[in-house]
């Protein structure tokens, strides 16, 4: 295999060098960095691009995929308490599929379970090992639909979500908010960037919260400092370094209840367990931790045709998760006979868990801008990106038999995790290259591959190549049909788990391949309609076996299609609407088509002048998904479609900002996903928000 690695490494050495070979004496101008500052430095000034597919300023109809962009003003607007809810008005994102999770971020792309980004760079490398990041710490949120491993390396099959952290600019502004909301949420949040001078710039972002929940005993307090610095020694060299503290102390939201007593009636016991229950240890139960987080970008203009961009990334996370869950699995059907007779009676789960995670993470790339013809223009893009992370984790469990309807919790037991730690480690390199071609100003076509190699802990090692392509053309009246075909691979840790409790071949990468086709129509500037059908194939997923032991085999399939609109006037009008369908099918394992296929959204926001000082802007939104059906060989579960509305009413005046946010303002009651294995998980009630700000300039 490592034969294979060189020999496909000097393939895509080859066309680099016959790629620049090509441009060296015809070069034309290049876009710099896809930043989202302007010429000027002010970090207000999001530049819409493409840097997400492409890692090049790109405008939308010169990309042959849908990108989503996510303003921070826009995720604010809607309520956003979580990096979940900054992606729930995108087409074919199904946010919170399992309803607010404290513990972890959770977003479905396609109907598949999406990565984490943070700048580009993997964000999350294990479950449970770290805390959520903090939505205020960022200026945008990008939505990458389908396999994108040719620029991120492994990644997920569906999709990924990037966050762009703030950064400072070269003018002197900021803010403060203080904020008060449901479940006595008290929070103080400041953004404060100093322009030292014309090349010099700080800024710091912080958060300090003290909350709960709508889950009796827990709470969701954080407190988190971003620190940055921003230097340009020249006009071609712009310097950025970025640190973070955040500690967070809560629990979990969800709390695993048996769909017997919640979702189903429980005929036995004659009465239902309440949805927002808490079924542990009060004072012991909770998922605290600390994250630091340090790193630089460099970006170097050698001329209007070559630019260079250097990232790295390091994060230092502790973590103790304490939780306990009913024992809904033993018998899904009727879980308290497993224990009794009187239909309350159940076993608790508990367990400790400590964990622990580094990981480095670095990104570098050169972009050359050339022509070869008249009315040929490429952007080459040329990098290598590495990365090393290393989960340690070590837990303690027991299992106590509890009446679920009325827990003796000064009887449970506390546990505590002690011992060695397991670790585990992982290495990727990967190599990548693209070229985006403009034929005309008019035809746009995309072509990229990348060689990986990843290397565990254990032994295993896993190669990939990966490719896409893709085309676009304007036919006129703002009307640009495009097709695509991209790929994605995702390493599996662990090996094959035989039914006798004994371990085989390690596991296989998960790869998936995708073909999309659709049209863009952009008739104004403010208005974007994409329509795209795609169908993607993914192999080599894990499958738990009703016998016990796991399986690799098989092909999950998903094929659907996305309708999303956005129209805006500057500072007056704002309105998104979308539609996803995405339908999952496995021959192997039905258990997988258990997502809504099914998914849409409204947003949209009008300003109104009240007089010379004042403005209200008042928004509304509506957040629709289908009904999901789960099964498995004793039964089928189907949630039922649900609905939820938001709302926003803003003033501004002068430098004051008053506003109220209200998500599922209607206080809807619903399940977000009932499991056959025998759990649910609620949707989150009513929250509302009152925000005082002041900002300056």
């Amino acid at each position: 295999m490592t034969g294979e690695f060189e020999v496909n490494t000097v393939r895509i050495a080859m066309l680099v060098c016959t790629a620049l070979a090509s441009g060296t004496a015809l070069a034309a101008e290049a876009t710099a960095d896809g930043a989202a500052t302007d010429a000027a430095g002010d970090q207000d000034t999001i530049v819409v691009t493409g840097y997400a597919g492409t890692k090049t300023e790109t405008p939308p109809l010169e990309l042959p995929q849908p990108i989503k962009i996510v303003t921070a003003d826009q995720y604010e607007a809607q309520g956003a308490i979580s990096i979940s809810d900054t992606v729930k008005y995108a087409a074919g994102v199904l946010a919170n599929p399992y309803g607010r999770d404290t513990r972890v971020d959770g977003f479905n792309v396609r109907g598949l379970e999406a990565l984490q980004f943070r700048d580009g760079m993997r964000d999350i490398f294990s479950f449970y090992a770290t805390i959520t990041s903090d939505p205020y710490n960022f200026d945008r949120v990008e939505i990458v639909r389908g396999p994108a491993s040719v620029l991120f390396g492994q990644g997920s099959i569906g999709g990924l979500v990037n966050l762009v952290s703030k950064r400072p600019g070269f003018e002197t502004q900021g803010e403060i908010n203080l904020v008060y909301g449901s479940y006595d949420r008290k929070e103080v949040l400041a953004d404060v960037n100093l322009a030292l001078s014309d090349s010099f710039a700080v800024r710091a972002v912080g958060r300090a919260r003290d909350a709960g929940t709508y889950v009796d005993h827990v709470p969701d307090d954080r407190v988190m400092f971003a620190p940055s610095l921003r230097w340009q020694p020249t006009p071609d060299t712009d310097i950025v370094l970025t640190g973070l503290y955040q500690e967070d102390d809560t629990g979990s939201t969800s709390q695993f209840l048996p769909i017997v007593g919640t979702f189903l009636p429980n005929t036995v016991a004659g009465e239902q367990l309440g949805q927002y229950t808490f079924v542990g240890k009060a004072g012991a139960d909770r998922y605290a931790g600390r994250s630091l987080q340090g790193g630089g970008a460099v970006t170097h203009r050698f001329s209007d045709a070559v630019t260079l961009s250097l990232k790295a990334r390091y994060i230092d996370s502790d973590l103790a998760y304490d939780t306990r869950y009913a024992d809904s699995y033993s018998n899904p059907q009727d879980p308290f006979s497993v224990y009794g007779t009187d239909g309350r009676t159940i076993g608790l789960y508990g367990g400790a868990n400590d964990a622990r995670l580094n990981v480095f993470s670095t990104d570098n790339n050169l972009q050359f801008g050339f022509n070869t013809g008249a009315d040929i223009e490429h952007k080459l893009l040329v990098g290598v990106d590495y990365s090393w992370n290393r989960v340690a984790k070590r837990d303690a469990f027991g299992l106590e038999i509890v009446d679920l309807y009325d827990i003796d919790q000064d009887a449970l037991t506390t546990y505590v995790a002690t011992g060695p730690f397991t670790t585990d480690s992982q290495k990727q390199l990967g190599f990548y290259v693209q070229d985006q071609i403009r034929f005309y100003d008019r035809v746009s076509v995309v072509l990229g591959a990348r060689r990986d190699r990843v290397t565990g802990s254990s032994g295993q090692k896993d190669y990939a190549t990966t490719f896409r392509a893709g085309v676009i053309g304007e036919i006129g009246a703002g009307l640009a049909p495009f097709f695509s075909y991209t790929e994605s691979f995702l390493p599996v840790a662990g090996r094959i788990e035989n039914v006798d409790g004994t371990f085989g071949d390690p596991y296989r990468p998960q790869t998936g391949t995708q073909y999309e086709a659709g049209i863009k129509w952009q008739p104004a500037v403010g208005t974007l309609v994409t329509a795209t059908a795609f169908r993607i194939k993914e192999r080599n997923r894990i499958l738990y076996l009703a016998a016990g032991g796991t399986a690799q085999s098989g092909e999950l399939n998903t094929k659907g299609f996305e309708i999303e609109a956005s129209h805006s006037l500057p500072g007056n009008f704002e309105l998104l609407a979308n539609y996803g369908y995405a339908k999952l099918r496995s021959e192997t394992n039905t258990s997988l088509d258990y997502m809504p296929r099914h998914t849409a959204s409204f947003w949209s926001t009008k300003t109104f002048g009240l007089d010379d000082a004042a403005q209200l802007r008042l928004g509304a939104g509506v957040v629709y998904s289908g009904k999901s059906i789960s099964t498995s060989p004793v039964w089928s579960i189907v949630t039922p479609a649900r609905t939820t509305v938001d709302a926003l009413a803003e003033i501004t005046r002068g430098n004051w900002r008053f506003a109220v946010n209200a998500t599922n303002l209607l206080n809807n009651t619903y399940y977000a996903s009932c499991l056959a294995r025998g759990d649910c998980f609620v949707g989150a009630p009513r929250n509302v928000m009152a925000t005082v700000g002041y900002r300056f300039r």
